[in-house]
């Protein structure tokens, strides 16, 4: 849990100094958020270690909600400081993309630890945070939609072999969004409840207040820099879905259903500095195995879960070239593609060279 702490913590007092004083402590904390986690990852030796998976983990749930607690208070610290032109310039743009990396490398992994907890305190404050970063129907979709559908077409955030990102990223948000929708209006006709008690009008709701107190806060200027975070954050999101299932398809079995969710349908990474900084987040086969494990408890097996060549940010770094991208993955995909399904480029793209 150290480890976890200090990965997540520690660029708190940076982002703050960034977006007070801006020069070297907004370069300060976007590079440990990028160039020094990657160096980290490649220089420490990889953590494959496996915890017990049934002992517990108090402490993690400590950390969970201190993390959800400070993100709310950085998001507001954002719109007031980085808003409100205590720093301006390239600081100012420095400054909120350490605040938006921090959000979708720390946050975003909290929250979705928070949004599969059995409390309902814990998962409000996880589907408040996805609602600040103007977001909150990844708390029905990822629940409701992805992980019923994982690997599969019925899934708008499972990427499909030989589909890139940008492609992907339009269809997902928009297909998640909706998919999301149908299974809340599902679960409210099976509880005999009315469609609007649907928790899709607070998302909508929320994303507007958060957007009234930044413009109370900052003017247009608070919404401009929240608008921009929040795009940051989801599109982060959206890369952590497409790298992490990209091309992996579950089989029919033989009575016509796809078969069960395995080790072999997500793609993971052991790297250390990036797994404690995303509260292992990258350990991605084992939460769609085990969705309410937690966090510190999540397994990793090379022989039997693909495994990145590099770590998750990296490899999120390099989706954002499709034919870098396709190079690099398409291969791994080929050999891990147990579905029996034909790999297939037809969806409107070329082939990589």
């Amino acid at each position: 849990m150290a480890a976890f702490s200090v990965a997540t913590l520690l660029p708190l007092p940076l982002l703050l100094l960034a977006a007070t004083h801006g020069g070297l402590y907004g370069v300060a904390a976007l590079v440990y958020l990028t160039v020094f986690t990657a160096m980290m990852d490649k220089l420490l030796p990889k953590n494959w270690r496996n915890r017990n998976p049934s002992a517990e983990f108090p402490a993690s749930e400590g950390l969970a909600l201190v993390l959800g607690v400070a993100h709310i208070w950085m998001v507001i610290a954002a719109i007031f400081l980085i808003g409100g032109g205590a720093v301006t310039g390239i600081d100012a743009v420095i400054a909120a993309l350490a605040f938006g990396y921090w959000f979708g490398h720390v946050s975003h992994p909290n929250a979705h630890e928070l949004i599969h907890r059995s409390d309902k305190q814990a998962r409000q404050l996880g589907r408040l945070v996805y609602i600040s970063m103007l977001f909150g129907h990844h708390a029905s979709a990822h629940p409701k939609v992805h992980h019923f559908h994982v690997a599969t077409d019925l899934d708008p955030n499972s990427a499909r072999a030989g589909e890139g990102f940008y492609r992907f990223a339009l269809r997902a948000w928009t297909g998640s969004f909706w998919a999301g929708l149908r299974a809340e209006h599902r679960d409210l006709r099976r509880a005999g409840r009315s469609p609007f008690s649907t928790p899709y009008f607070g998302y909508i709701a929320g994303a507007g207040l958060i957007l009234l107190i930044a413009y109370a806060i900052a003017g247009w200027r608070g919404v401009a820099v929240h608008l921009g975070i929040s795009a940051f954050f989801q599109m982060q999101i959206l890369l952590s879905d497409y790298v992490q299932h990209y091309g992996l398809r579950r089989g029919i079995a033989g009575n016509g259903r796809y078969e069960p969710v395995g080790p072999q349908h997500s793609w993971n990474s052991p790297h250390a500095v990036t797994g404690a900084l995303m509260l292992n987040a990258p350990r991605h086969s084992d939460h769609h195995m085990h969705p309410m494990r937690p966090f510190p408890a999540l397994q990793l097996d090379d022989a039997v879960m693909p495994i990145l060549p590099y770590s998750l940010p990296v490899m999120a770094t390099i989706a954002m070239v499709p034919t870098w991208w396709r190079r690099i993955m398409d291969p791994r995909v080929m050999s891990w593609d147990h579905s029996g399904a034909a790999f297939d480029y037809g969806y409107g793209e070329e082939e990589p060279a």
